[in-house]
């Protein structure tokens, strides 16, 4: 085991399972105070039901297509073969709310959360209107799927992104944070990583410590792998040559405004500030 690895951090596949969830972060798991995340399997046929209590929850597939009822709509849910076919559709599910998440075929659905005090509406996001993005260049470029960013989606304290990185390059460079609130630069957000990689290959993730004390973290990680990011300095996310990495960052903190502020290490700097995921 690396000197930098620590197993509240990096959370290998399985290790997390429970009922029906492959995968299943919540705030009292993670240790703070917002953001989950669950990855729902269910068989053909299979339907679950989900009491979203005091968070806000959007169903996005994975792997296969669902219906989700909630608050009297019924959203059908194409989804995707998988997470390297392209955008998914998704729909969204308010607090205090019941859903039944049904698949005639089956699949795996991200269910991403965050804890909040406004109820908004159940919705369903269309795939097409989901903002895409390329950025950075060269070995630094990347797919960004902005489904539910900021200024795309909206939703209280929820923020969730995908990020395609090809075989061999970086992501999620240069190193940058968000673990204080400074009004205008910084927002203060908790955020998971949950990876899959094609082919089953493996990637490396990087958190480093912006304070004595704080997170540090190098791992291995392989597909159904999480890790949390409770503070510091994270980034790269590299991807194995010939190996696509997908992760799904999940982000929601205690700031009064739904932002995404980062700061970007400056030891790091390379005149592509823009290449941050």
């Amino acid at each position: 085991m690396s000197d930098f690895a620590s197993p509240e951090l990096h959370l290998p596949a399985g290790s997390t399972a429970s009922g029906p969830y492959a995968l299943d972060i919540g705030p009292e798991r993670a240790g703070w105070g917002y953001a989950g995340l669950r990855v729902l399997e269910l068989p053909p046929g299979g339907s679950h039901r989900l009491d979203t209590g005091d968070s806000e929850w959007i169903v996005l597939p994975l792997g296969g297509g669902c219906t989700v009822q909630t608050q009297g709509e019924l959203f059908e849910l194409q989804g995707r073969d998988g997470v390297f076919g392209g955008v998914s559709d998704f729909a969204y599910v308010p607090r205090d709310a019941h859903a039944l998440i049904a698949s005639g075929a089956g699949g795996r659905f991200a269910l991403a959360g965050a804890r909040c005090e406004r109820r908004l509406p159940a919705r369903y996001g269309p795939a097409p209107e989901v903002p895409v993005e390329a950025r950075g260049s060269g070995i630094q470029a990347r797919r960004v799927h902005n489904f539910a960013a900021a200024g795309s989606f909206a939703c209280d304290r929820l923020i969730a992104v995908e990020v395609l990185t090809p075989g061999g390059h970086w992501s999620s460079y240069p190193p940058h944070k968000h673990d204080e609130h400074l009004p205008g630069e910084e927002s203060e957000l908790e955020e998971i990583y949950y990876f899959e990689i094609d082919g089953g290959g493996t990637g490396y993730q990087r958190v480093s410590p912006s304070r004595p004390g704080g997170a540090d973290l190098l791992a291995e990680v392989r597909t159904g792998d999480a890790v949390l990011v409770p503070d510091g300095w994270h980034g790269p996310s590299i991807a194995e040559p010939g190996h696509t990495m997908y992760y799904l960052n999940v982000m929601a903190g205690p700031g009064a405004d739904r932002e995404w502020l980062i700061r970007f290490h400056p030891g790091h700097l390379t005149g592509e500030t823009k290449g941050y995921r």
